[in-house]
C-alpha cells in the first residue's frame, strides 16, 4: 500500500513527465527572454497568475513569494507565522507549485524571496531550499544592503546568486543606487543584481550604460515605465525610461539576461495591461 506522501512523489512526478517539450511557451525575441514578475498579477492566486501567463504567452517568470507563502495579517503574528511555514514547509507543497508552471509551459527562472534584516539565519538558508525545489535558477530579492553581508555565504553553500533588486528611492541600507550594489557584492561572487529599469530611472540614474558595465553581474532586469525625478510608474511607452534603448542593447549584444515586465501602473484589467506591455517590448525585438 502506498503512503499518501509516496503518492503525492508519484502523482507529481507524473504530471511533469506529461508535459512534452513542445508545450514549453517560447517568448524568446530577438535572442532576449521576455518574461513577467509574477508580482504582475498580485490580484489573483497563483492558479490565476499562471492562467493569465498562459493567455498572454509568456513563456519564463521570476516568481513573487506572495504566490508561494500563504497570506498573512500584517504586523508580528503574521511575520511570526510566515517564519514558521518558511522553515515547514515540506517539498511536496513547492513541487506542486512548481508542477503548475511546468504544465503550463512556463519556465521559473527564479524565485523572488526577499531577505531582509529580520530574517534569521534559517530562514534565509530555506529560500534557497524553495529555490531549488522551484526548479529556479536564481533568487531575487528586495533586501536590505547589511543583509547581503549575511545571505553571501548561504549563496555561496547552495552555489546560487542572488540578484538585489533596487527602488526608486535613496535611503540608507536599501538598494537604488549603484553604489549600493557594488557595495554588495563586494560580499562575494554570488551576489549579483536584478535591475529595475524603471526604478533606476526614476532615480534619475541611466540603465544603457550601467547594463554596459555590469552586464555579467546581471540575473534579470525589471521592466516598467517610470518618469525620471521620482516619477509616477506609467503604461509603457508614455513615460520616458529607456525601455527600448536597454531591450535593442540587450539585443544586439545577444545578452542572455530576461527581461520580467513588472506592472505596476494604474490600469483597468490586469491581464490585458500585462498584454500591452508585453506586445510592445516584443515589438521593439522583432523590429
Amino acid at each position: 500500500m502506498l503512503l499518501r506522501r509516496d503518492f503525492t512523489k508519484l502523482a507529481l512526478a507524473a504530471t511533469a513527465a506529461a508535459v512534452p517539450a513542445s508545450a514549453k511557451i517560447n517568448s524568446v525575441f530577438g535572442g532576449v527572454p521576455l518574461g513577467a514578475q509574477s508580482y504582475s498579477f498580485r490580484d489573483r492566486d497563483v492558479d490565476g497568475a499562471v492562467a493569465a501567463m498562459k493567455e498572454i504567452g509568456i513563456g519564463y517568470t521570476e516568481l513573487f513569494s506572495g504566490h508561494v507563502e500563504p497570506k498573512v495579517e500584517r504586523g508580528p503574528a503574521g511575520q511570526a507565522a510566515l517564519k514558521k511555514w518558511r522553515l515547514e514547509v515540506k517539498k511536496e507543497e513547492i513541487a506542486a507549485i512548481k508542477a503548475k508552471f511546468d504544465a503550463a509551459g512556463i519556465n521559473i527562472y527564479a524565485f523572488n524571496y526577499s531577505f531582509r534584516d529580520s530574517f534569521s539565519d534559517e530562514e534565509i538558508d530555506k529560500g534557497f531550499v524553495i529555490a531549488k525545489w522551484l526548479g529556479a535558477k536564481y533568487i531575487t530579492a528586495s533586501s536590505n544592503v547589511a543583509t547581503a553581508k549575511r545571505v553571501a555565504p548561504a549563496a555561496a553553500k547552495h552555489k546560487m546568486i542572488v540578484g538585489m533588486h533596487n527602488h526608486s528611492r535613496i535611503v540608507p541600507n536599501e538598494f537604488a543606487t549603484a553604489e549600493n550594489f557594488a557595495t554588495a557584492m563586494k560580499e562575494g561572487p554570488f551576489i549579483g543584481i536584478n535591475l529595475d529599469i524603471g526604478h533606476f530611472w526614476a532615480a534619475n540614474f541611466d540603465a544603457v550604460p550601467f547594463m554596459k558595465e555590469h552586464h555579467q553581474h546581471i540575473v534579470t532586469i525589471h521592466v516598467k515605465d517610470r518618469k525620471k525625478n521620482q516619477g509616477d510608474n506609467m503604461p509603457f511607452g508614455q513615460g520616458d525610461t529607456p525601455i527600448k534603448e536597454v531591450l535593442l542593447q540587450m539585443k544586439a549584444n545577444k545578452w542572455k539576461i530576461p527581461a520580467m515586465i513588472e506592472y505596476e501602473y494604474k490600469g483597468a484589467d490586469t491581464v490585458a495591461e500585462v498584454k500591452k506591455c508585453f506586445e510592445y517590448c516584443k515589438a521593439i525585438l522583432t523590429a
